[in-house]
């Protein structure tokens, strides 16, 4: 089993590049899908964030809100050092599970966000970075809802592009077109994971 840890600051086209990975045969451990799924209605880790934040983080439907969450933990770093201290155990927990349930010689590409922010990065047989530049990025996330400034806000909250490339053992740059970047895919898939698995 070949481990992949994949990542890139919010707006970066991780999840883009995810998917082109999945296409070419990957299995995809998704972070982020893991997050919402620990704290769905009824679930354990639900009830440990309104016990630490409250019911106003409760949405009329018993799902989390999200967006009050978000304006509660992305003004304060200790609140969001709290909410990642009941989340990330409980994702990292489940994406272990779904990788033990993948066939033994798989490529299993780790989708993680916050892999850097959290540590994770020497887990991996190979960490791929994906980065595009901060405007590119804005532009991307104003067009998903966010203000400007909530956008800059987030990426400021995630670690930096250096940091990310001093874990990296390829970057990918996703400020061009879909085409380059699909061939930048291409080239990681051919000259790095398919060596790996032989």
């Amino acid at each position: 089993m070949l481990r992949i840890g994949l990542t890139g600051g919010i707006g970066s086209g991780e999840s883009t590049v995810s998917r082109l990975l999945e296409r070419r045969g990957a299995v995809i451990v998704d972070a982020d899908a893991i997050a919402r799924e620990v704290v769905a209605p009824g679930t354990p880790g639900l009830a440990a964030v309104v016990e630490a934040f409250g019911g106003g983080v409760v949405a009329p439907d018993g799902s989390l809100d999200r967006p009050a969450l978000a304006a509660i933990v992305f003004a304060d770093s200790a609140a969001r050092a709290r909410l990642d201290a009941i989340v990330h155990p409980l994702v990292r927990a489940r994406a272990t599970e779904l990788a033990a349930g993948a066939p033994p010689d798989a490529v299993v590409v780790h989708d993680v966000p916050l892999l850097v922010e959290t540590g994770q990065a020497g887990g991996y047989d190979l960490v791929l970075v994906v980065e595009a530049d901060p405007e590119t990025r804005v532009a991307r996330l104003v067009q998903r809802g966010l203000t400007a400034e909530d956008a800059r806000s987030r990426m400021t909250a995630q670690a930096s592009d250096e940091q990310r490339r001093a874990v990296a053992d390829v970057v990918l740059d996703n400020s061009g077109t879909p085409e380059e970047l699909e061939a930048q895919v291409d080239r990681f898939w051919t000259e790095r994971v398919l060596p790996a698995e032989r």
